[in-house]
């Protein structure tokens, strides 16, 4: 189910939405007028560099995608950069600050979470650890590991839009 698809009324006025229009984007309430925009959700992640080159990959604790590799990263915060909501995700899932940080790549994904499929943009960047040797398993995150780009398996990768970024990033270096 989409995030349109749960409103069957006006959230202002209570009007029952018209049968044709409940997945649609925006929501147009005929009884009050309010017009309601379902965007999709922003998330960044980061491919952490150490100094040899290595990346640092995430085995992710908890669905979607349990058990298999992420980089990083997580949802912006009402009043975040994706800069600083990458940076604040990559500190409480593994511990690290980071310098270098560059844009690499966007890419749709869809993320499906108690029920609802969540549309999401999701940003990826590079960066550097300060201090690569500190890297700990946190907040969701099972174990942590450094691998070259070239040697992540692509049927251990947790979300599409990973594979179209770390693809980008292979072409890079």
């Amino acid at each position: 189910m989409k995030p349109a698809e749960l409103f069957r009324f006006c959230p202002r006025c209570g009007a029952g939405r018209a049968a044709d229009n409940h997945a649609q984007s925006p929501l147009r309430c005929g009884g009050c007028g309010l017009v309601f925009y379902f965007n999709p959700t922003v998330a960044a992640a980061a491919f952490v560099f150490d100094a040899t080159g290595r990346i640092l990959l995430i085995r992710r604790e908890k669905d979607p995608a349990k058990g298999k590799l992420g980089v990083p990263g997580g949802f912006i915060d009402f009043g975040e950069s994706a800069e600083d909501g990458m940076r604040r995700e990559v500190r409480e899932e593994v511990g690290l600050e980071l310098t270098d940080v560059r844009f690499l790549v966007s890419f749709p994904n869809n993320y499906f979470y108690r029920e609802v499929t969540y549309p999401v943009v999701d940003l990826y960047f590079t960066a550097t650890a300060v201090a690569p040797e500190a890297a700990r398993p946190l907040d969701a995150v099972v174990s942590v590991e450094w691998r070259l780009p070239t040697e992540v398996p692509s049927e251990e990768i947790a979300f599409p839009s990973m594979g179209v970024a770390l693809g980008a990033l292979r072409a890079k270096t």
